[in-house]
Formats: structure tokens, C-alpha cells, sequence
């Protein structure tokens, strides 16, 4: 608890003040998200809620560094062209029958989504899903729907898949494979339902001719690399990198430092034999790959939860919760997955997930611990993740689809999308409770 704060106020309410002013600021997207988070963790500072090194202990440094490790990587391999050649070599083995596109798509899409990151993925698979729309002659609306929700529940299946499954694993020191394990049979589940109705109620809207089919076997993957030196040095990064999240429970060694190291390792093959200058100009290409916006967005969202967490407000908040939900892990589960959706439907699901985390640490002593509470953080998980198929705002690859599909002239609509978004994440987090209620209380 801090000593005193300006003017001799209340921490709690300052500290509650600020956090929610910088959260209306963010939701209103007036003030770039990591600027705006940065004044407000300096305000926590300068009105004594905060010291500096309260601040900076705050910062989850493995989050971090696990983020900037991964983008290194994943934007170094994208300059190879080798996610471009998976794309178009799996589609060229369904023989180009739309249905079958649909699926292929959808598949790679939620297994990218898994390894890469959502925004990542959607990126390198919406142009191709238009090349290929385009020479087949048929609507892309169900394949950029699809390849939408499959970016969202397909990232939940890992640690590394969506930000907020790297903040919550960080946090409570989950390994990779906890996450494989609890998560990936709901997701493949998820997937195969939504694939089926996508199936169905598009069927009819998905033909096409022999000619048109011709046109895109045509098409040479292989054109698609463009570097297969780099190709395969990237892959065999990425391949150990993974497997060393695999193991790393085992090596002793946290994520952040696998994905640094990796990506050090992939910079320095990268360059290797360049001249000093090519080398330089390549390393800080490489380094401009990292999304810096999202990274200092973190650490201000880091220093301003921990505010609320020195203050005592989320304390507080953690022994109203236990009350309300009587103690009961069940119940504290389904409440949890079912408002972290609907929440995540409405904004961004990182500050939520951010702010969630040290609440409900806060309630392990309340609620039988670490081991007991487990059901509640895989609740958190999924239904903040599942919560971004909600509306065309709720995720980063939403949006990023949506201005895509503008400038291709297929416009996909706020509402238009709502009668898609709506069932598909209501039906997912009622999948993903039942599938909760299952597993941790049968």
C-alpha cells in the first residue's frame, strides 16, 4: 500500500480514477492505445499510487519479450513466402472444389492462428483467399467469415496464439502444453462445428467450373518462395522454438527466453556472410518486424493494473466476487467464461484480461488455491478468446479483415456481420462451458 498520495487522497480511488479514464480514452480510439497507457501508468507514478520501481516490478518482462521473440521469427519466415506456398499447395490438393477450399482454408487459418498470431495469419491468408475467390468466380463473404472466426478459436488451442492466453500463462506459469492439452479438444471440436454449418448453409453459393478450376491448379506455389535458403532456416527456428516451449517445463527456461533466443539465433543465420552494411540494414529491418506499439501498450497496461493492485482495489474486488459466486469454483467458472465473452465482444479482450488477472489471483486464498482456481483461468481464457468472434471490433483480425475486404470492394458490414458473429460466439462459449462443466465438475 502506498505511503500517500497527492493530495493525501484516497489510493483506491485514484488509482480506480485513472485506470478508468485511460479505458475510456481507449475504448474511444481518440489517443494511440500505447501512448495513452504510458501518460496514464506516469500519472499512477506522479501521484504517488506507484513508485517507479512499483512500476517497472510490475511489468511482466517474460510477456515481453515472448512477444518480441515471436515477431522476430514469424516476420523474418513471412519474407520467405513459405506461409503463401502452404496456402496455395493445400488448396491445389482439394482439387479447387469450393467446398473443400472452405475447409482448407478454414483448417490452415485456425492452425496458423495456433503458431503464428492472429493478425499475422489473416494477413498472409486473406489475399490468397482472394487471388483464388477471384479466379474461381465465387463470393469470398463466407471464406473471410470463416477464416475470421477460425483466427480466434483457433489461437486459443496454444500458449502463443493470442495475446491473452500469453498474459494469463506468463502470469500463473502455464507451460505450452497445458494449453495443448486443456484447450485444443474444445477448439478442434469448435472448428469442426462451425466448418459443418459454414458447409451447409453456403453449399449452393459455392459452385464452379472445370475452366475456373484449371486456373488456379495453374498457379505455381512454388512461385510463392521467395527465399529457399531462408525458408528452410526460418522453419528449423521455428520448428525448435516450439519445441522448446514443448519442453520447456522440463529445461527449466521461460517462454519469453526460448522465443528471444530463437529469434537472436534466426537473426544472426539470417545475416551471416553479409557485409557490415547489408547486415546492419537487415538486423534493423528485422527489429522494425516488432509491433513496438503493442509492446509499450503492454507495459503501460502492466503498470496500471499493478496500481490497482498495490492500492488494494483489486483485492477488494476479489473478496466481493468469492462472495457472490458463495465460494464455489463452478459457479465462479461459468460467470467467468460467460462475462470475459461478452465483454470481449464489446472491447478489446487484452486490457480486460490484463485487469482480470490479478483479480482473480486475489481470490486463490479464498477459493482453495492455485490448483483449485484452474478451471477459472481456462474459463478466463476461453471465453476471452472466443468473446472476439462477438462483433467486427472485438479483435485486431476482425478489423484487419474488415479493411481488406473494403479494398477488394467486398465490404463486410458491421450488422451484416452481427447475424454471423452473434451465434457463432454465443454458440462457442456455450460449447466451451459445457465442455468446462465437463472436464473439471462431472
Amino acid at each position: 500500500m502506498p505511503e500517500s498520495t497527492i493530495f493525501g487522497w484516497d489510493s483506491k480511488i485514484v488509482a480506480s480514477s485513472i485506470l478508468i479514464i485511460v479505458y475510456l480514452i481507449l475504448f474511444s480510439e481518440k489517443i494511440n492505445r500505447a501512448v495513452i497507457a504510458l501518460i496514464g501508468a506516469a500519472i499512477m507514478i506522479f501521484t504517488g499510487v506507484l513508485t517507479q520501481t512499483h512500476a517497472l516490478e510490475g511489468i511482466d518482462f517474460n510477456t515481453l519479450i515472448l512477444l518480441i521473440g515471436m515477431m522476430i521469427i514469424v516476420g523474418i519466415a513471412e519474407k520467405s513466402g513459405v506461409f503463401k506456398f502452404l496456402a496455395i499447395w493445400a488448396v491445389q490438393k482439394t482439387k479447387v472444389n469450393p467446398r473443400g477450399l472452405l475447409i482448407v482454408l478454414a483448417g490452415i487459418t485456425a492452425l496458423f492462428s495456433a503458431v503464428l498470431d492472429n493478425v499475422t495469419t489473416v494477413l498472409l491468408i486473406v489475399p490468397v483467399t482472394f487471388q483464388i475467390t477471384r479466379k474461381l468466380d465465387i463470393t469470398p463473404y463466407p471464406f473471410l467469415l470463416l477464416e475470421i472466426f477460425a483466427s480466434n478459436i483457433g489461437g486459443t488451442a496454444t500458449l502463443i496464439g493470442d495475446p491473452p492466453n500469453i498474459l494469463i500463462g506468463s502470469s500463473i506459469n502455464l507451460s505450452f502444453m497445458d494449453f495443448v492439452k486443456e484447450l485444443t479438444p474444445i477448439v478442434l471440436l469448435t472448428m469442426a462445428i462451425l466448418i459443418f454449418v459454414f458447409d451447409i448453409a453456403y453449399r449452393k453459393q459455392l459452385k464452379t467450373t472445370k475452366r475456373q478450376r484449371v486456373e488456379v491448379m495453374k498457379i505455381k506455389a512454388t512461385d510463392s518462395v521467395t527465399d529457399w535458403h531462408l525458408l528452410v532456416k526460418s522453419m528449423t527456428i521455428l520448428g525448435l522454438v516450439i519445441t522448446g516451449f514443448i519442453f520447456a517445463e522440463h529445461l527449466k527456461l521461460a517462454n519469453g527466453t526460448i522465443a528471444l533466443f530463437g529469434a537472436a539465433v534466426l537473426m544472426f543465420l539470417y545475416t551471416f556472410g553479409k557485409s557490415h552494411t547489408e547486415r546492419d540494414h537487415l538486423i534493423a529491418n528485422a527489429f522494425a518486424l516488432v509491433d513496438w506499439t503493442t509492446i509499450f501498450f503492454f507495459a503501460g497496461l502492466f503498470a496500471l493494473v499493478s496500481g490497482l493492485e498495490i492500492s488494494g482495489v483489486l483485492q477488494i474486488l476479489g473478496h466481493h466476487f468469492s462472495r457472490m459466486t458463495d465460494g464455489s469454483i463452478e459457479k465462479a467458472t461459468m460467470l467467468i467464461v460467460w462475462v470475459s465473452a461478452f465483454v470481449s465482444s464489446a472491447i478489446d479482450n487484452i486490457p480486460f484480461v490484463a485487469t482480470m488477472i490479478p483479480l482473480v489471483k486475489t481470490m486463490e486464498a479464498d477459493m482453495g488455491g492455485r490448483e483449485a482456481m484452474m478451471p477459472i483461468w481456462w474459463a478466463l481464457s476461453l471465453g476471452s478468446c472466443f468473446g472476439g468472434n462477438g462483433s467486427l471490433i472485438a479483435a485486431s483480425a476482425n478489423v484487419i479483415v474488415a479493411g481488406m475486404a473494403q479494398k477488394e470492394g467486398h465490404p463486410l458490414h458491421f450488422m451484416k456481420f452481427l447475424l454471423w458473429s452473434i451465434p457463432v460466439m454465443l454458440g462457442s462459449v456455450g460449447l466451451a462451458a459445457l465442455y468446462l462443466h465437463i472436464r473439471h465438475f462431472m
